[in-house]
């Protein structure tokens, strides 16, 4: 059952950088926007994740001499896409799509900013060890269901809900109200890793109707 005061919707990097025409832009991104506007009105706990690079990040294939976009390397915590510059700190690019207008939410994590990790996931660094202190924010606040939503499916959104169920929340991607990548069959591959974690997938509409059925009770 919904509980409002124990639920929280973490809105995952609805940002220029990853909407059209931005420098990782992920194609309609920015038609998810209204869907998730629409849903912030109704939960009274709110965070935003911010995707925060400096110019060398180690994510950012121009780093790299003689490297390509979207190759991997491994590094001391595994394999790491390497990508686009994109959301660099202080940038156009790295700011919230100006179609996002949710005022009420109360927390901001910025993520990626140590220039030799990367970070896709809202509570942990891509060492998974890492912590951005969001667990325990939550936690402090009581929340124990958490509605994920935003860009992009396969990476930061699958990511962000792994970790949070292994982290003992549970844990909720609204699959219309995000975009992928897809990049090499990656998007299949994140929903099959994110149900075989215990992660649940629903519909806005779903969730609307749980909310409408915990406010008549």
């Amino acid at each position: 059952m919904f509980q409002p005061q124990q639920s929280a919707l973490i809105v995952v990097d609805v940002q220029n950088g990853f909407t059209p025409g931005g420098n990782l832009a992920v194609a309609n991104s920015d038609q998810i926007i209204p869907t998730i506007n629409s849903l912030a009105q109704h939960f009274d706990n709110v965070v935003l994740t911010q995707d925060w690079h400096p110019q060398d990040h180690i994510s950012f294939f121009e780093n790299h001499p003689g490297k390509s976009a979207y190759e991997t390397i491994e590094l001391a915590y595994g394999r790491q896409v390497l990508w686009p510059s994109h959301c660099v700190q202080g940038t156009h690019d790295a700011d919230f799509h100006p179609e996002l207008n949710i005022p009420k939410a109360q927390l901001i994590i910025r993520k990626g900013f140590h220039p030799h990790i990367d970070s896709y996931s809202a509570f942990l660094e891509a060492d998974h060890r890492t912590s951005t202190g969001l667990a325990g924010y939550l936690r402090e606040r009581g929340i124990r269901d958490v509605f994920i939503v935003g860009i992009a499916t396969d990476f930061c959104v699958a990511w962000t809900a792994i970790d949070a169920a292994k982290l003992g929340f549970n844990s909720y991607v609204v699959s219309d109200a995000t975009k992928g990548i897809d990049l090499n069959g990656s998007l299949q591959h994140a929903w099959q890793e994110m149900l075989a974690q215990g992660v649940k997938r629903i519909y806005a509409k779903e969730l609307m109707n749980l909310r409408h059925s915990a406010q008549t009770i």
